[in-house]
């Protein structure tokens, strides 16, 4: 296959869709980005509109191939996206029949607590690899199925039942739409975010749809994260383009890092933190508040990679709240140096559970708290126990990895957009004690779906020639001492205690 083509990305993310151009050496040749609407319908509960999801990265991808001189120069299409977030739509319309539910949404908390006390958590553990907790897909469908439609429509589970809908995470509806309606597919690595997907066997679990009430008949076709999943419809670019490859966000980049080997991790900085640590080809259980998940198949019936992950909901978002709520910065990227102007928060510490913590901790009923604040506390303060939330929550992470892997890791690779923030990972590696490198491509989740699906088309021709496009821009050595860094932990720990169980039923009410 000719080298001059390009790889199309497309990398719909929570808060904005972005489209990229990659060549053969992994370098991105176009780019573009535009954000969409965040609705908020009620404390906790967080929506997307569908039509507004498919609109910017339809122009965002538009946008990128015509800036890389036209759909003729683009070999494949590979798709990353942010995993969980739940869309239905009638099959024959092709509209969606609600807003998605996104990913960081509590509003099925409930009926995961139904589930939990009918003694159904560990049914759930053992075959999909996750906790029983609102951030995965599943419940999310039935919510809708049980809910009015968008038009007032309370006839939506009939019409599931009747095969008349269509469910997929944000994979199968870019697909779907991609393809003219042609394609209803997903990939293991996001079916492996619904609690519906048996990790083991690779399928959909009968008793598990059973007992989230889920049917069947809106499930998409389960494939490989490699391989051709279709074309897109000529109207789309102007000429049919296979699109090769599927994967969510969190593995994509993983990918995109060249964590190929067990042993190899990396932590995205976006909206949430998300670390991934390679297990290889056998599933490692989690003691310890982790995620048994799969990481990516790359041939058809061949070995599928698993990872142990843990997955925490508010990092960029606490930034996004400095600036929009507290408004304390004009732009995000002003945090560092308002960070930076302060040597220490004076005692202060922000956990930021806007929507419950995740892992290790699974506390859909946690809120936020912002503790031991004193008349000497500013912005400053505030600005740096925010970015040490972020990297005190990977710690935290890290910690459980350790114990359930029992390797300690050597280095910790970094990407996302919080990955341009100096100070963040100075803090991170001190918090960590680990050494921790940023890539000079940070994009690496766009990079892993490009690698996939170009894969998949014989662009690259191993993992050999991907590893070697890996390329350091700076190294962040551990600088704390050991005595400071259990100071600062024992702190972080009384923090969170503080900010847990706060929605739940006879604490104080965010309602």
């Amino acid at each position: 296959m000719a080298r001059d083509g390009l790889i199309l990305t497309l990398d719909q993310g929570t808060t904005s869709s972005r489209a990229m151009a990659v060549d053969h050496d992994g370098r991105i040749v176009a780019a573009a980005q535009e954000p969409f609407e965040q609705r908020f319908p009620s404390p906790g509960h967080v929506t997307h509109d569908p039509e507004a999801i498919w609109a910017s990265q339809l122009a965002v991808a538009r946008e990128v191939v015509d800036a890389a001189g036209g759909a003729e120069r683009i070999v494949a299409i590979g798709i990353a996206n942010q995993r969980e977030t739940t869309i239905v739509w009638d099959r024959a319309t092709g509209r969606p029949v609600a807003d998605a539910i996104v990913w960081q949404s509590r509003i099925t908390a409930p009926a995961c607590d139904a589930l939990r006390a009918a003694g159904h958590e560990a049914l759930f553990r053992a075959r999909t690899g996750l906790s029983l907790d609102a951030y995965f897909s599943g419940p999310k469908i039935a919510h809708v199925l049980d809910h009015p439609g968008t038009d007032g429509a309370t006839d939506l589970r009939a019409r599931a039942d009747a095969g008349e809908l269509a469910f997929g995470t944000v994979d199968t509806f870019l697909l779907w739409r991609l393809t003219g309606g042609r394609v209803h597919a997903t990939d293991v690595s996001n079916a492996s975010r619904t609690l519906l997907f048996d990790i083991h066997r690779l399928a959909w679990d009968d008793e598990l749809l059973r007992l989230v009430d889920v049917p069947s008949a809106v499930l998409p076709a389960v494939r490989r994260t490699s391989g051709v999943f279709g074309e897109t419809d000529p109207s789309i670019f102007g000429r049919p383009i296979p699109i090769a490859a599927l994967a969510g966000d969190q593995q994509a980049a993983t990918f995109g890092q060249a964590c190929f080997e067990p042993g190899q991790a990396k932590n995205t900085f976006g909206t949430g933190a998300f670390l991934l640590l390679n297990t290889g080809s056998e599933p490692v259980a989690s003691a310890h508040g982790l995620l048994t998940t799969i990481g990516w198949q790359l041939e058809s019936d061949g070995p599928v990679t698993y990872a142990l992950e843990g997955s925490v909901f508010s990092a960029g978002s606490a930034v996004q709240w400095l600036r929009d709520g507290l408004r304390v910065i004009e732009r995000s990227a002003d945090v560092e140096a308002l960070a930076a102007s302060v040597s220490d928060t004076g005692g202060v510490y922000l956990v930021p559970a806007f929507t419950g913590l995740g892992a290790p901790y699974w506390d859909p009923y946690a809120r936020g708290a912002l503790v031991g604040l004193t008349r000497a506390t500013g912005a400053a303060e505030i600005a740096r126990a925010t970015l040490e939330s972020i990297a005190h929550q990977v710690a935290d992470v890290l910690e459980a990895m350790t114990a359930d892997s029992a390797t300690r890791l050597e280095t910790l690779r970094v990407d996302g957009g919080a990955a341009v923030d100096d100070l963040l990972l100075q803090i991170q590696a001190d918090l960590l004690d680990v050494p921790v490198e940023r890539p000079a491509v940070t994009e690496t989740t766009a990079l892993g779906a490009a690698y996939l699906a170009g894969l998949a088309v014989g662009y690259w021709r191993g993992l050999d020639e991907i590893r070697a496009n890996w390329q350091l821009d700076r190294r962040f050595a551990p600088a704390m001492a050991a005595a400071r860094r259990g100071e600062l932990r024992r702190g972080w720990s009384r923090a969170v205690e503080r900010s847990r169980g706060w929605a739940a039923s006879g604490a104080p009410s965010d309602t």
